[in-house]
């Protein structure tokens, strides 16, 4: 089984938008920006052999204040200029009491039963506490993604950083043992 390491888009990948004071994803492929240091930081994933796959609720699309078709657009080329190998997207509402909206796993365990992914030798990298539960109910290692700040301290994630970059750098120090005791 291949081991992976999902990530969340917006606030992980991308910059978030900010309207009116409230951090939201981007509208348009002309609003996204990668953030720094994250093309470097998933070309040292896939080089250690990580599947990378994007887990992202977008409950906008449900709450008709974004249309589906823009994030769809905004995935593509995410894929086009990262080296991601699945997106998946969760466009409901809490409301919707869906499997997929995170904090729920379902986005994870979908693309693990997909693509042969085994959970315990893999990592979920998000910035918001719904990505670190969703993570561990998934029965994945959790990466917290800090802006500096304050964060919810009750999450407990296996480890926080300040970008993805830096988050990469202890994801490959967890995998050094397995890689020298071959």
């Amino acid at each position: 089984m291949a081991r992976a390491v999902f990530l969340d888009r917006d606030g992980v990948l991308n910059r978030v938008v900010l309207r009116e004071g409230k951090a939201c994803p981007p509208e348009s492929v002309d609003e996204l920006q990668i953030l720094p240091g994250v093309t470097s930081a998933c070309e040292s994933l896939r080089a250690a052999g990580f599947a990378l796959i994007v887990v992202t609720n977008q409950p906008d699309v449900a709450r008709g204040s974004l249309r589906k078709e823009a994030v769809e657009r905004i995935n593509r080329e995410l894929r086009e200029r990262l080296p991601l190998d699945d997106v998946r997207v969760c466009f409901h509402d809490d409301r919707d009491g869906c499997a997929c909206r995170k904090p729920a796993p379902g986005l994870i365990l979908q693309a693990a039963t997909d693509l042969g992914i085994d959970l315990e030798a893999s990592f979920m990298v998000g910035d918001r506490w719904k990505d670190v539960e969703a993570g561990r109910r998934a029965g994945c290692r959790t990466v917290l993604i800090r802006d500096g700040g304050a964060g919810d301290e009750s999450l407990s994630p296996d480890h926080c950083a300040g970008s993805l970059l830096e988050g990469t750098g202890w994801i490959l120090d967890q995998i050094q043992p397995s890689r020298e005791g071959r």
